[in-house]
C-alpha cells in the first residue's frame, strides 16, 4: 500500500489517497453524521455536499480514476476504484 496524498480540504477535513496494485481508495474524515453527506461521482471527479446548520457546503475533488463504490460510515467518506 502506498499513501499518495494527504491534505486538508476547506473545512478542515482530512483527505487521504491510498494506491494498491489492483486499485485505489480515497478516504475523508468529514466529521458529520452520515445522513448529512451526499456524494456523486462523475468520471474522475467526486462532488460532495454536506448539509450544515448554515446550509449546504459543496466540494469537488479529483479522483485517480472512475469510482467503483462510495460509502459513508461514522462520518468517514470512502471512495474505491480499480486500476
Amino acid at each position: 500500500m502506498t499513501t499518495r496524498q494527504t491534505r486538508s480540504v476547506g473545512d478542515g477535513s482530512l483527505l487521504r489517497r491510498y494506491e494498491y496494485d489492483d486499485g485505489w481508495v480515497v478516504a475523508a474524515d468529514v466529521g458529520v453524521d452520515d445522513e448529512a453527506i451526499s456524494v456523486d461521482t462523475v468520471g474522475d471527479t467526486a462532488i460532495v455536499v454536506i448539509e450544515r446548520d448554515g446550509g449546504p457546503a459543496e466540494s469537488e475533488f479529483e479522483l485517480p480514476g472512475e469510482a467503483r463504490s462510495v460509502s459513508v460510515s461514522n462520518g468517514v467518506l470512502t471512495i474505491e476504484g480499480e486500476r
